[in-house]
């Protein structure tokens, strides 16, 4: 309760209420100045505020988005994409009337540009985002959340494939019940000249089924399906090359340009070969190995 002012002088009541007044002010105020927000908040705050690009959706779009007859956007990454093309427009890699959420050939040749700005080249400069060069061009401009990467790279059945890869293949392996032997690996660039230059980067691999009767043969591609990979029964019919599978692990980011074309193709129904035809495999839903590991 205020305190009753007991005088007649109205200049003593005045400096006295004053006084009053004053000493609740003072009393109502914190005890100590607040403490400024430390460096490391100040960092945390701006780090918030910053869009956020997802890498998965990023690198499927890139797989997908240069292989449509139009300009539709793979589903999910549109606000990705168009801070990845924000961010190589303003460091003077892509013209503003391709910020659009589209990763087409243009933004592919623009963000390749950008690999080898940093002293990158080969398969770390095909246009494709690693987590590397996605987190360099994203400085101050973006985050970077779901990271993939392909991992170091190891032996398999006398062939070099990636660790990514081979977890996939060990994982469609424990679906089927028994072991998937290579007859080709990944990282061989020319080493088969009717792989049409797939096999030159990471990710892909062919399976031997000799031996295996139509049904296996299905059983097995639709395991790897399964797992993440585009994968395809070959045939004799169709090239130059005994019965195999053909498998290319979706968003593998060491895949040569022919195999991100097959992936590409793959999500939009089309067999991989060059005659562009129909997926002749068992359809079930798409997924790459990050979906696939999320639900298994």
């Amino acid at each position: 309760m205020a305190t009753a002012i007991k005088t007649r002088n109205p200049a003593t009541r005045l400096l006295a209420a004053v006084a009053v007044l004053s000493g609740l002010v003072l009393s109502a105020a914190p005890a100590h100045a607040a403490t400024p927000p430390s460096s490391a908040e100040t960092a945390a705050a701006t780090t918030t505020a910053l869009p956020v690009v997802d890498m998965e959706a990023t690198v499927l779009a890139a797989q997908i988005d240069p292989r449509r007859a139009d300009n539709t956007q793979t589903p999910g990454a549109h606000d990705s994409v168009l801070a990845v093309e924000q961010a190589l427009q303003a460091r003077g890699f892509l013209d503003a009337r391709w910020v659009d959420g589209y990763f087409g050939t243009t933004t592919i040749t623009a963000y390749a540009a950008f690999q080898r700005s940093l002293g990158y080249s080969g398969l770390a400069a095909n246009g494709l985002p690693g987590a590397t060069s996605l987190t360099a061009l994203g400085q101050g401009r973006y985050t970077v959340t779901h990271q993939i990467g392909p991992g170091a790279k190891l032996q398999r059945d006398g062939y070099t494939i990636d660790t990514r890869t081979q977890n996939m293949l060990t994982a469609a392996e424990g679906l089927l019940g028994f072991h998937l032997t290579l007859s080709q690996g990944s990282y061989n660039p020319g080493g088969d000249p009717t792989s049409a230059g797939t096999h030159d980067g990471g990710g892909v691999v062919d399976i031997n089924i000799d031996g295996m009767s139509s049904t296996t043969r299905t059983a097995v591609d639709k395991a790897l399906r399964e797992v993440g990979f585009a994968a395809w029964i070959r045939n004799p019919t169709q090239g130059d090359w005994p019965w195999h599978i053909h498998a290319a692990a979706i968003s593998d980011t060491d895949l040569s340009t022919q195999a991100q074309n097959q992936t590409g193709d793959y999500y939009l129904g089309f067999n991989g070969l060059a005659n562009h035809g129909a997926d002749d495999g068992p359809r079930i839903p798409i997924q790459t190995w990050e979906q696939y590991q999320r639900t298994h």
